[in-house]
């Protein structure tokens, strides 16, 4: 079985570019999308074989997420069923007999961490959320989670450390989910690999030095570790400031 996450940064902009040719090459059963930048009614993928679920953020234009799927699912849920948290589209859950499969679009701190304060209470509301999902069944969870964890997470971490998506704060949080009872399906595989990264600015250059932050994951149950068959993060594909990250699993 293989998933797709990619944060799309306006998936009306990237289908007039390559994204269809992405989507068909990649053939995945599971096709998950953050930052869909639109609300219902504004786009029309004709996607044959495919299930497709949306969540919209009330504001327009802004966040959004999105799966399309092989597998119908037993049920679906938006958000994370606490207001606060529900008002930008940024959680889809589609449950399966055997586990459930999420796409999170994490929000994030901002320029002079002006939304901290919210990212942390977010954090922990969602990682309620997971474990609550996880003593149900395992969790495959995927999306932009806007944080590196480890300093081989980004080129240049060194000046980041007081930069949204690097904080102490945001990386504890990280950890702590971890330590949860999840694992970083990347990292399981390729502990030590560094210069893989799944986000570039568009300033500076960045992606053609490969000034990046990987910041796109696939994290699943340590239940279902022995299921995991390989992680990879598509460098290759362009089309947005992100690139899609890829699991397998049997």
């Amino acid at each position: 079985m293989k998933l797709i996450s990619w944060n799309v940064n306006g998936l009306r902009a990237i289908v007039g570019k390559n994204f269809m040719e992405v989507f068909n090459a990649l053939d995945a059963d599971f096709f998950c999308l953050q930052e869909t930048k639109l609300q219902e009614g504004q786009i029309e993928l004709d996607l044959p074989g495919y299930y497709q679920y949306w969540n919209y953020a009330v504001k327009k234009g802004y966040s959004g997420t999105a799966i399309f799927t092989k597998h119908e699912p037993i049920s679906v849920r938006y958000g994370l069923g606490i207001d606060e948290h529900d008002q930008e589209g940024r959680v889809i859950t589609l449950e399966y007999p055997e586990f459930f499969v999420i796409t999170c679009y994490t929000p994030n701190s901002q320029s002079e961490l002006k939304r901290l304060d919210y990212r942390m209470s977010w954090e922990e509301a969602f990682r309620l959320y997971l474990l609550e999902l996880n003593q149900e069944k395992p969790v495959i969870l995927c999306g932009d989670l806007n944080v590196a964890h480890q300093n081989i997470d980004l080129k240049n971490w060194k000046t980041n450390q007081k930069n949204a998506g690097f904080t102490p704060e945001e990386r504890e949080k990280f950890g702590i989910l971890l330590e949860s009872g999840f694992v970083d399906t990347f990292r399981h595989f390729y502990p030590d690999t560094e210069g893989i990264y799944s986000w570039w600015s568009y300033r500076f250059n960045a992606r053609k030095n490969n000034a990046g932050w990987r910041i796109d994951y696939f994290l699943t149950s340590k239940d279902i570790i022995d299921r995991l068959v390989d992680a990879k993060i598509h460098t290759e594909i362009t089309g947005s400031d992100h690139c899609p990250v890829e699991l397998t699993i049997q």
